[in-house]
């Protein structure tokens, strides 16, 4: 997604200070894309949205965190590719970097292109999920731990640059839809490691740390 789609990434972050991946890109999982949900506890709390698309993490930052009620609509903000990497990061960011705070690995799996599912065609004349990002509505179909299903994501303010655009996260009406479920607040361990936010916290604060690395700083949004 550009040429150097992590130059804005790397310019946020002192590789020397944050335990957050470097970002080196990749080359992808080579199987079915991945997506991860990280709980993200800044000046904000919020939850980081971010799917794997060609060699980096599309993301967005979903201040409410993902619903599973098809009636409720989710703003989510557009924020910078990631690299692979970060979809293992689960630790603390320093005071003072970017996004400084506790990330935890909420939820996690990977995903499917529903756009290459439709009636309209097969996959190959489908728009590929870099496209979508591109066109502004995403829909996706999740197989996470904690979430699955069908969800979309359509760009409502192309704001200033893409790192302000407005989005909304919809759950899509589908067998795994649920009104009465409110995950992220029923459903608090991080599905790697099993800790909470303040036992990550908490080990953080003795030099633990475990993988690469959420956005940090001035600026919560990750």
């Amino acid at each position: 997604m550009g040429e150097d789609a992590l130059a804005e990434y790397r310019r946020k972050r002192d590789a020397d200070r944050t335990p957050e991946p470097a970002g080196d890109g990749g080359t992808g999982s080579g199987g079915s894309p991945r997506f991860v949900i990280q709980e993200h506890d800044a000046s904000t709390r919020h939850w980081d949205l971010r799917l794997e698309v060609d060699g980096t993490l599309a993301s967005w930052a979903v201040p409410k965190g993902p619903s599973t009620d098809p009636a409720e609509r989710r703003l989510a903000i557009r924020t910078e590719d990631h690299p692979l990497a970060y979809a293992d990061f689960e630790g603390v960011i320093p005071e003072g970097e970017y996004g400084a705070g506790t990330v935890l690995v909420w939820d996690e799996g990977t995903y499917r292109n529903l756009k290459a599912e439709g009636d309209d065609g097969g996959e190959d004349d489908a728009p590929d999920v870099a496209a979508q990002v591109r066109d502004g509505h995403v829909t996706v179909w999740l197989e996470g731990e904690k979430l699955r299903g069908g969800y979309a994501l359509t760009r409502t303010d192309p704001g200033d640059g893409d790192e302000d655009e407005r989005w909304l996260l919809v759950k899509m009406d589908d067998e795994a839809a649920d009104a009465r479920r409110n995950p992220t607040s029923t459903e608090p361990r991080s599905v790697r490691s099993g800790r909470t936010m303040d036992e990550i916290r908490a080990d953080g604060a003795d030099g633990g740390n475990a993988g690469g690395g959420e956005e940090g700083g001035g600026d919560d949004r990750g």
